[in-house]
């Protein structure tokens, strides 16, 4: 089902969290796309049955095509 969508042009969170990846549909996190950082966290926290402070250090990517990606901010050195 997730496929089909993603093949429609329904917005899309890509989320990689705890070695897993998710594609969720943006209206099933009943967040606005323009919503902060914290708000989207916080909603994406609760449709994963996961507390909001697992994604401290995470970033959300703001992508041309309306969708996001959700993952572990970049640490180099």
């Amino acid at each position: 089902m997730v496929r089909e969508e993603l093949e429609s042009g329904v917005v899309t969170v890509h989320v990689r969290f705890d070695g897993r990846s998710f594609d969720i549909p943006l209206r099933e996190l009943n967040v606005a796309a323009g919503s902060s950082d914290p708000v989207f966290k916080n909603a994406l926290a609760q449709y994963l049955d996961i507390s909001a402070r697992d994604f401290d250090g995470y970033v959300i990517e703001r992508h041309e095509s309306g969708n996001f990606t959700v993952r572990p901010e970049a640490v180099f050195g």
